[in-house]
């Protein structure tokens, strides 16, 4: 089994496919697809579900909490075991010198963090974070995804 770590601009696609202004969203479900068949896990930080939660509740208020039932169940109760949290000390700390480093958000380095602490690509569609990042390796942009 492959894994990687998947940020949240990838994780809403799967909330978002329906959308005109939303690109690559194919992608990002063949991910989701490849995970529910068990092809491929992923490894989040800890905040993963609580981003999530945040944005849908601010752009989908009247399905958000439908649709963050869905996700946290398909996780946790059902135990699909699609992905795994990691709580592991040096990841925040090398979160804060991406961040510091890189001149970016923590909540976004954390994800980049725990790809490179366990040696597996991130998977971000966020162009302007991939084009800061990209030298640091264990990156890759959405678009550019083949499994």
């Amino acid at each position: 089994m492959r894994y990687y770590v998947l940020d949240t601009s990838v994780t809403l696609k799967w909330f978002f496919a329906d959308r005109d202004d939303e690109h690559f969203t194919e992608l990002a479900t063949s991910i989701l697809l490849s995970a529910h068949q068990r092809k491929i896990a992923f490894i989040q930080p800890p905040h993963w579900l609580a981003e999530v939660a945040a944005v849908l509740s601010r752009e989908i208020p009247d399905v958000a909490e439908e649709e963050i039932n869905q996700l946290y169940r398909l996780s946790f109760l059902y135990r699909l075991s699609f992905y795994s949290i990691t709580f592991e000390e040096e990841i925040y700390r090398l979160a804060s010198r991406l961040a510091i480093t890189l001149n970016h958000h923590l909540f976004d380095t954390l994800y980049h963090a725990v790809a490179l602490q366990n040696g597996i690509p991130l998977i971000t569609a966020d162009a302007k974070y991939y084009r800061k990042a990209v030298d640091r390796g264990s990156i890759i942009y959405l678009a550019n995804f083949v499994e």
